[in-house]
């Protein structure tokens, strides 16, 4: 990928394998989206081959092509972020969503559920908001999201008020501890279907920095080598309970785990992004020692870029179907 990601007037080049129910397949159409959104155009330039193009280094474009993006797509109307949090990039977002419906859908007999008993937990929901957001208009799940950082969790809330399609279906809960990640947010009489959550991956903030720096290089070859440190942090968003936590994403999915031993009746599956593959043979061990039934390594391809999420369950397989009853 060239140092300035290109988007023809038809979105980003090459050939990204997402999800087939995912609507950002191919290239973006700018015309459709400046219609919908008229404040990226003026991010929108040329790059040498007279294509129309933005810069994915400016984190400005990069926040007017996601409020593009949720108005033309997911009929949000209002969205927006605090300073330096993190904008996430919503294709391969949506694509954790849609390939949780096919987890859901083994669970179900084969049928993808859609409506609002189906429950979604969203751990760490962010300022952006982003899994409720594609959850609910593709699915039309009822979806939750925690927050344990107080200015995320005042984002979150407001996005949902003030989108009329959002207040019924997304509720926004604190987590009051920041040592608790499934504990103290779910009420002992509820049940959800799955949880899901997108982990700080680094382990300091030196190597959240690090990682920073790495990413700011790509977007920045041939540039300043002194504007691209500068940039560091003015390109890209994110706080630290979003990018970095103590022992990395290993210790937070291995506390997660731990924790969902205590409510593995209250839900059908938990998972949770894993940036590093290396990282599975930890987590695997943790999963064993928890007994948990069953549990998938799910992996997702966005260009050249594959991903992946964990996936457990303490049910016995021919008890899934039933989670599925709409009462």
């Amino acid at each position: 990928m060239n140092s300035k990601k290109e988007v023809s007037k038809h979105g980003v080049t090459g050939k990204p394998k997402l999800h087939p129910r995912n609507p950002h397949h191919g290239r973006y159409d700018l015309a459709e989206l400046c219609a919908s959104q008229p404040d990226l155009k003026t991010f929108i330039t040329l790059n040498p081959k007279g294509e129309q193009t933005i810069d994915f280094a400016n984190q400005q474009a990069v926040k007017a092509l996601n409020s593009a993006l949720l108005k033309h797509f997911y009929h949000v109307e209002h969205w927006d972020l605090p300073k330096d949090f993190l904008c996430p990039p919503i294709p391969g977002r949506a694509d954790y969503i849609h390939y949780l419906a096919d987890l859901l859908a083994d669970s179900n007999n084969g049928e993808t559920p859609h409506g609002k008993h189906i429950k979604g937990l969203d751990i760490g929901t962010g300022a952006n908001l982003i899994y409720p957001i594609i959850a609910t208009h593709a699915y039309q799940w009822k979806m939750t999201g925690t927050e344990v950082n107080k200015i995320a969790f005042n984002s979150a809330k407001l996005i949902t008020e003030a989108n009329p399609r959002l207040r019924n279906s997304v509720s926004i809960r604190q987590q009051k501890s920041e040592k608790m990640i499934l504990n103290g947010v779910i009420n002992s009489t509820e049940r959800f279907h799955f949880t899901m959550c997108n982990p700080p991956f680094h382990a300091s903030a030196e190597e959240a920095q690090a990682g920073t720096q790495r990413k700011n290089r790509n977007l920045n070859k041939g540039k300043n080598a002194n504007k691209a440190r500068h940039q560091v942090t003015l390109n890209f968003g994110g706080q630290q309970d979003e990018l970095w936590c103590e022992g990395g994403e290993t210790a937070f999915i291995k506390t997660m785990i731990t924790e969902s031993t205590e409510l593995k009746d209250q839900c059908l599956w938990f998972t949770s992004l894993v940036s590093k593959k290396e990282h599975l043979t930890d987590i695997y061990r943790a999963l064993k020692k928890a007994k948990a039934v069953k549990f998938r390594t799910i992996e997702m391809a966005q260009g050249q870029k594959v991903s992946r999420f964990i996936a457990w369950t303490f049910q016995p397989q021919d008890e899934h179907s039933n989670w599925f009853i709409n009462p």
